[in-house]
């Protein structure tokens, strides 16, 4: 059987240093919104100058499926009650 080589805490650390997060790398784009490097903005829908997709709509329709959700909670709790 072969015995195994120890690992010194100081050789443990050092390997685990290089292990940290980094910072995400944020950019500003022409309206002032920060957004993540190489993605479309989520505020305002563009990449580059050019707009991807349309944000305003994208917000809506979420708003829309989270009142429907919470109508549906609703009406459970209602019927629950009775």
């Amino acid at each position: 059987m072969v015995v195994r080589m120890r690992h010194t805490r100081a050789h443990t650390k050092n390997r685990r240093s290089h292990h940290k997060m980094e910072k995400p790398s944020l950019t500003k784009n022409e309206n002032g919104v920060s957004h993540l490097r190489h993605r479309a903005s989520a505020i305002t829908g563009t990449y580059r100058g050019r707009e991807v997709f349309d944000a305003k709509a994208q917000i809506a329709k979420k708003e829309d499926r989270r009142k429907k959700k919470e109508r549906e909670l609703g009406k459970e709790e209602k019927e629950g009650d009775k």
